[in-house]
Protein backbone atom coordinates (compact mmCIF):
# COMPACT_ATOMS: atom_id res chain seq x y z
CA UNK A 1 0.00 0.00 0.00
CA UNK A 2 1.14 3.48 -0.52
CA UNK A 3 2.16 5.84 2.42
CA UNK A 4 -0.09 8.76 3.13
CA UNK A 5 0.02 12.18 3.91
CA UNK A 6 -1.29 14.50 6.72
CA UNK A 7 -2.31 12.95 10.14
CA UNK A 8 -2.49 9.28 10.90
CA UNK A 9 -6.04 7.86 11.41
CA UNK A 10 -7.87 4.33 12.27
CA UNK A 11 -9.45 5.12 8.65
CA UNK A 12 -6.33 6.00 6.55
CA UNK A 13 -3.95 3.47 8.66
CA UNK A 14 -5.54 0.13 9.53
CA UNK A 15 -4.32 -2.16 11.82
CA UNK A 16 -4.19 -5.83 10.74
CA UNK A 17 -3.66 -9.55 12.04
CA UNK A 18 -0.70 -11.65 11.32
CA UNK A 19 3.56 -11.40 10.46
CA UNK A 20 4.70 -7.98 9.61
CA UNK A 21 6.98 -8.00 6.83
CA UNK A 22 8.76 -5.16 5.38
CA UNK A 23 9.04 -5.71 1.68
CA UNK A 24 11.34 -2.58 0.44
CA UNK A 25 14.78 -3.16 1.18
CA UNK A 26 16.68 -1.02 4.30
CA UNK A 27 20.48 -2.13 3.49
CA UNK A 28 22.80 0.98 2.75
CA UNK A 29 26.29 -0.46 2.13
CA UNK A 30 28.19 2.37 1.33
CA UNK A 31 27.05 4.65 4.29
CA UNK A 32 27.83 1.42 6.97
CA UNK A 33 30.99 0.99 5.80
CA UNK A 34 32.22 4.84 5.99
CA UNK A 35 30.93 5.20 9.68
CA UNK A 36 27.23 5.08 9.53
CA UNK A 37 24.89 7.24 11.53
CA UNK A 38 26.68 7.00 14.54
CA UNK A 39 30.38 7.40 13.35
CA UNK A 40 31.98 10.24 11.30
CA UNK A 41 32.83 13.41 11.77
CA UNK A 42 31.30 16.69 13.28
CA UNK A 43 30.81 20.31 11.98
CA UNK A 44 30.35 23.79 13.29
CA UNK A 45 29.05 24.75 9.72
CA UNK A 46 26.61 23.90 6.80
CA UNK A 47 29.71 24.30 4.63
CA UNK A 48 32.23 22.22 5.89
CA UNK A 49 36.43 21.62 4.22
CA UNK A 50 38.77 20.20 4.05
CA UNK A 51 42.17 20.39 2.14
CA UNK A 52 45.53 18.51 0.59
CA UNK A 53 48.52 19.44 -1.36
CA UNK A 54 50.86 17.63 -3.47
CA UNK A 55 54.67 16.88 -4.21
CA UNK A 56 57.12 17.64 -7.00
CA UNK A 57 57.58 15.20 -9.60
CA UNK A 58 60.23 12.73 -7.83
CA UNK A 59 63.97 12.78 -9.76
CA UNK A 60 67.57 12.13 -9.00
CA UNK A 61 67.77 15.66 -7.77
CA UNK A 62 71.09 15.50 -6.85
CA UNK A 63 73.83 18.54 -5.90
CA UNK A 64 76.95 19.37 -6.42
CA UNK A 65 79.51 19.33 -3.73
CA UNK A 66 79.41 22.79 -1.57
CA UNK A 67 76.68 24.23 -3.36
CA UNK A 68 74.98 26.76 -2.13
CA UNK A 69 71.39 26.46 -0.13
CA UNK A 70 68.71 25.65 -3.04
CA UNK A 71 66.41 28.38 -3.97
CA UNK A 72 63.48 27.93 -1.24
CA UNK A 73 60.38 25.92 -2.49
CA UNK A 74 57.00 25.53 -0.85
CA UNK A 75 54.20 23.16 -1.28
CA UNK A 76 50.54 25.00 -1.97
CA UNK A 77 47.77 23.32 0.17
CA UNK A 78 44.31 23.75 -2.27
CA UNK A 79 40.76 23.48 -0.33
CA UNK A 80 37.86 20.90 -0.72
CA UNK A 81 34.53 21.42 0.42
CA UNK A 82 30.53 19.88 0.52
CA UNK A 83 27.57 21.11 2.26
CA UNK A 84 25.64 19.34 4.85
CA UNK A 85 22.03 18.97 4.11
CA UNK A 86 18.60 18.52 5.60
CA UNK A 87 16.68 15.90 6.61
CA UNK A 88 13.62 15.93 8.15
CA UNK A 89 10.40 14.21 8.47
CA UNK A 90 7.06 14.65 10.57
CA UNK A 91 4.75 12.01 12.21
CA UNK A 92 1.28 12.88 13.05
CA UNK A 93 -0.94 10.15 15.14
CA UNK A 94 -4.48 11.10 16.37
CA UNK A 95 -4.68 9.74 20.06
CA UNK A 96 -7.75 6.88 19.31
CA UNK A 97 -5.54 5.71 16.52
CA UNK A 98 -2.64 5.21 18.67
CA UNK A 99 -5.42 4.06 21.66
CA UNK A 100 -7.43 1.31 19.02
CA UNK A 101 -4.50 -1.48 18.65
CA UNK A 102 -7.33 -3.71 18.66
CA UNK A 103 -9.36 -2.76 15.47
CA UNK A 104 -8.53 -4.59 12.83
CA UNK A 105 -9.30 -4.13 8.78
CA UNK A 106 -9.36 -7.24 6.51
CA UNK A 107 -10.01 -10.61 5.84
CA UNK A 108 -8.01 -12.28 8.72
CA UNK A 109 -9.21 -10.88 11.84
CA UNK A 110 -8.09 -13.96 13.75
CA UNK A 111 -5.56 -13.22 15.69
CA UNK A 112 -3.38 -9.55 17.20
CA UNK A 113 -2.02 -6.80 15.47
CA UNK A 114 1.50 -6.93 16.00
CA UNK A 115 2.12 -2.96 16.16
CA UNK A 116 0.56 -2.02 19.50
CA UNK A 117 2.93 1.34 19.36
CA UNK A 118 1.88 3.43 16.37
CA UNK A 119 4.05 6.00 16.85
CA UNK A 120 7.46 3.70 17.41
CA UNK A 121 6.63 1.93 14.35
CA UNK A 122 6.17 4.80 12.40
CA UNK A 123 9.09 6.42 13.72
CA UNK A 124 11.21 3.67 13.36
CA UNK A 125 9.79 3.42 9.49
CA UNK A 126 10.93 7.03 9.36
CA UNK A 127 14.73 6.89 10.13
CA UNK A 128 15.23 3.58 7.81
CA UNK A 129 13.64 6.30 4.91
CA UNK A 130 16.13 8.63 6.56
CA UNK A 131 19.16 6.39 5.72
CA UNK A 132 18.05 5.13 2.21
CA UNK A 133 18.06 9.21 1.58
CA UNK A 134 20.80 9.83 2.47
CA UNK A 135 23.01 6.59 1.32
CA UNK A 136 21.38 8.07 -1.80
CA UNK A 137 22.85 11.09 -2.03
CA UNK A 138 26.45 9.91 -0.59
CA UNK A 139 26.42 7.93 -4.20
CA UNK A 140 23.92 9.60 -6.63
CA UNK A 141 23.92 13.63 -4.84
CA UNK A 142 24.68 16.60 -6.66
CA UNK A 143 25.81 19.56 -5.30
CA UNK A 144 24.09 22.64 -4.86
CA UNK A 145 24.91 25.97 -2.32
CA UNK A 146 22.28 27.94 -2.57
CA UNK A 147 22.32 31.55 -2.28
CA UNK A 148 19.24 32.31 -0.15
CA UNK A 149 16.85 30.14 1.50
CA UNK A 150 14.47 29.45 -1.46
CA UNK A 151 15.98 26.00 -2.46
CA UNK A 152 17.50 23.43 -0.64
CA UNK A 153 21.34 22.54 0.07
CA UNK A 154 22.48 19.56 -1.27
CA UNK A 155 25.49 17.33 -0.46
CA UNK A 156 27.92 16.27 -3.25
CA UNK A 157 27.71 12.30 -3.63
CA UNK A 158 31.18 10.51 -4.41
CA UNK A 159 29.83 9.95 -8.21
CA UNK A 160 29.67 13.86 -9.09
CA UNK A 161 32.63 14.04 -6.88
CA UNK A 162 34.79 11.93 -9.03
CA UNK A 163 36.02 13.89 -12.03
CA UNK A 164 40.05 12.68 -12.46
CA UNK A 165 39.60 9.16 -12.83
CA UNK A 166 36.77 8.20 -15.22
CA UNK A 167 35.69 6.06 -18.64
CA UNK A 168 33.13 7.30 -20.11
CA UNK A 169 31.32 5.45 -22.56
CA UNK A 170 29.20 6.98 -25.25
CA UNK A 171 27.51 3.86 -26.47
CA UNK A 172 26.40 1.05 -23.98
CA UNK A 173 29.85 -1.04 -23.14
CA UNK A 174 29.70 -4.07 -22.05
CA UNK A 175 31.88 -4.49 -18.71
CA UNK A 176 35.33 -6.37 -19.29
CA UNK A 177 38.13 -7.11 -16.96
CA UNK A 178 40.48 -4.84 -19.10
CA UNK A 179 38.35 -1.81 -18.18
CA UNK A 180 38.47 -2.39 -14.36
CA UNK A 181 41.99 -2.45 -14.42
CA UNK A 182 42.61 0.25 -17.06
CA UNK A 183 40.81 2.42 -13.99
CA UNK A 184 42.35 0.52 -11.06
CA UNK A 185 45.33 1.34 -12.90
CA UNK A 186 45.08 5.17 -13.16
CA UNK A 187 43.43 5.31 -9.59
CA UNK A 188 46.65 3.40 -8.91
CA UNK A 189 48.95 5.66 -10.64
CA UNK A 190 47.14 9.12 -9.30
CA UNK A 191 47.83 7.34 -5.68
CA UNK A 192 44.49 5.68 -4.88
CA UNK A 193 43.41 2.38 -3.94
CA UNK A 194 46.77 2.33 -1.72
CA UNK A 195 44.77 0.34 1.33
CA UNK A 196 43.41 -3.13 -0.26
CA UNK A 197 41.01 -3.55 2.82
CA UNK A 198 38.94 -0.53 1.41
CA UNK A 199 39.85 -0.68 -2.35
CA UNK A 200 36.38 -1.35 -3.10
CA UNK A 201 33.99 -1.86 -6.34
CA UNK A 202 30.80 -0.36 -5.89
CA UNK A 203 28.02 -1.75 -8.04
CA UNK A 204 24.36 -2.62 -8.48
CA UNK A 205 23.14 -5.92 -10.00
CA UNK A 206 23.88 -6.60 -13.25
CA UNK A 207 27.46 -4.94 -13.20
CA UNK A 208 28.15 -7.62 -9.86
CA UNK A 209 27.17 -10.45 -12.23
CA UNK A 210 29.17 -9.33 -14.62
CA UNK A 211 32.38 -9.02 -12.30
CA UNK A 212 31.70 -12.08 -10.84
CA UNK A 213 31.95 -13.52 -14.27
CA UNK A 214 34.84 -11.90 -14.98
CA UNK A 215 37.10 -12.49 -11.95
CA UNK A 216 35.65 -15.83 -10.50
CA UNK A 217 33.88 -17.54 -12.82
CA UNK A 218 35.85 -17.25 -15.82
CA UNK A 219 39.43 -16.86 -14.39
CA UNK A 220 38.83 -19.54 -11.70
CA UNK A 221 39.60 -17.70 -8.32
CA UNK A 222 37.86 -18.73 -5.68
CA UNK A 223 35.50 -16.46 -3.83
CA UNK A 224 36.08 -15.41 -0.66
CA UNK A 225 34.53 -12.31 1.31
CA UNK A 226 35.83 -9.83 4.63
CA UNK A 227 34.12 -7.04 6.89
CA UNK A 228 34.77 -4.07 6.44
CA UNK A 229 33.12 -1.98 9.25
CA UNK A 230 30.72 -4.61 9.86
CA UNK A 231 29.60 -4.82 6.12
CA UNK A 232 30.16 -7.96 4.68
CA UNK A 233 31.65 -8.30 1.33
CA UNK A 234 33.09 -10.19 -1.80
CA UNK A 235 36.58 -9.87 -2.42
CA UNK A 236 38.45 -10.64 -6.33
CA UNK A 237 41.70 -10.84 -6.71
CA UNK A 238 43.21 -7.89 -9.33
CA UNK A 239 46.41 -6.61 -10.38
CA UNK A 240 46.20 -3.66 -7.52
CA UNK A 241 45.58 -6.17 -4.85
CA UNK A 242 42.25 -8.18 -3.58
CA UNK A 243 39.27 -5.49 -3.75
CA UNK A 244 36.04 -5.21 -2.35
CA UNK A 245 33.16 -5.82 -4.70
CA UNK A 246 29.93 -4.02 -2.73
CA UNK A 247 26.54 -4.75 -4.03
CA UNK A 248 24.67 -1.48 -3.78
CA UNK A 249 21.05 -0.63 -5.29
CA UNK A 250 21.14 2.88 -5.49
CA UNK A 251 24.14 2.81 -8.24
CA UNK A 252 23.12 3.42 -11.50
CA UNK A 253 23.02 0.09 -12.99
CA UNK A 254 25.05 1.54 -16.29
CA UNK A 255 27.66 2.45 -14.31
CA UNK A 256 30.96 1.33 -11.81
CA UNK A 257 32.44 3.05 -8.91
CA UNK A 258 35.65 2.17 -7.54
CA UNK A 259 36.13 4.23 -4.03
CA UNK A 260 38.92 4.55 -1.30
CA UNK A 261 36.68 4.04 1.64
CA UNK A 262 39.42 5.44 4.12
CA UNK A 263 38.96 8.36 2.29
CA UNK A 264 35.42 8.83 3.08
CA UNK A 265 33.65 9.95 5.62
CA UNK A 266 29.89 11.25 7.09
CA UNK A 267 30.05 14.32 8.49
CA UNK A 268 27.31 15.98 11.46
CA UNK A 269 25.77 19.66 12.21
CA UNK A 270 25.13 19.04 15.46
CA UNK A 271 22.58 20.82 16.82
CA UNK A 272 22.75 22.29 20.34
CA UNK A 273 21.31 20.07 23.02
CA UNK A 274 20.06 17.68 20.30
CA UNK A 275 22.58 16.29 18.18
CA UNK A 276 22.03 14.36 14.97
CA UNK A 277 19.07 12.85 14.00
CA UNK A 278 16.57 13.37 16.74
CA UNK A 279 13.14 13.19 17.38
CA UNK A 280 11.27 15.99 19.47
CA UNK A 281 7.46 16.83 19.97
CA UNK A 282 6.19 19.55 17.98
CA UNK A 283 3.58 22.00 19.54
CA UNK A 284 0.40 20.82 19.77
CA UNK A 285 -2.76 21.85 17.76
CA UNK A 286 -5.57 19.37 18.64
CA UNK A 287 -6.57 15.83 19.52
CA UNK A 288 -3.02 14.17 18.08
CA UNK A 289 0.32 13.29 18.96
CA UNK A 290 3.34 15.35 16.36
CA UNK A 291 6.97 14.85 16.19
CA UNK A 292 9.30 15.41 13.82
CA UNK A 293 12.79 14.02 13.07
CA UNK A 294 15.80 15.93 12.14
CA UNK A 295 19.46 16.07 10.87
CA UNK A 296 21.81 17.80 8.67
CA UNK A 297 24.18 15.44 7.49
CA UNK A 298 27.21 15.43 4.08
CA UNK A 299 29.91 13.69 2.44
CA UNK A 300 33.86 13.89 3.15
CA UNK A 301 35.36 11.83 0.18
CA UNK A 302 38.85 12.92 1.08
CA UNK A 303 41.12 13.07 -2.46
CA UNK A 304 38.82 12.66 -5.64
CA UNK A 305 42.11 11.01 -6.95
CA UNK A 306 41.67 8.24 -5.15
CA UNK A 307 38.37 7.37 -6.65
CA UNK A 308 36.96 6.15 -10.34
CA UNK A 309 34.20 5.16 -11.98
CA UNK A 310 33.19 3.50 -15.25
CA UNK A 311 29.56 5.20 -17.40
CA UNK A 312 27.69 3.71 -20.04
CA UNK A 313 27.93 -0.06 -19.33
CA UNK A 314 25.48 -2.29 -21.24
CA UNK A 315 23.03 -3.02 -18.59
Amino acid sequence: MAGITGRGLTFNLPNFVGPLFEVTPTDTPFLSAIGGLSGGKETTSTNFQWQGYDLRDAGQNTKVEGAEAPEAKARVRFPVDNLVQIHQEAIDISYTKQAATGQYEGLNIAGSNPVMDEIGFQTQAALKEVARDIEYSFIRGTYHKPTDNTTARKTRGILEATTTNVITNSTPTELTDTIVLDLMQGIWDNGGIKESEYATLMVNSAQKRRLTKLFITDKGYSEETRNVAGVNVQTIETDFGRVNIMLNRYMPADQLAVVSLEMCAPVFLLIPGKGFLFVESLAKTGASDKFQIYGEIGLEYGNEKAHGKITGLTV
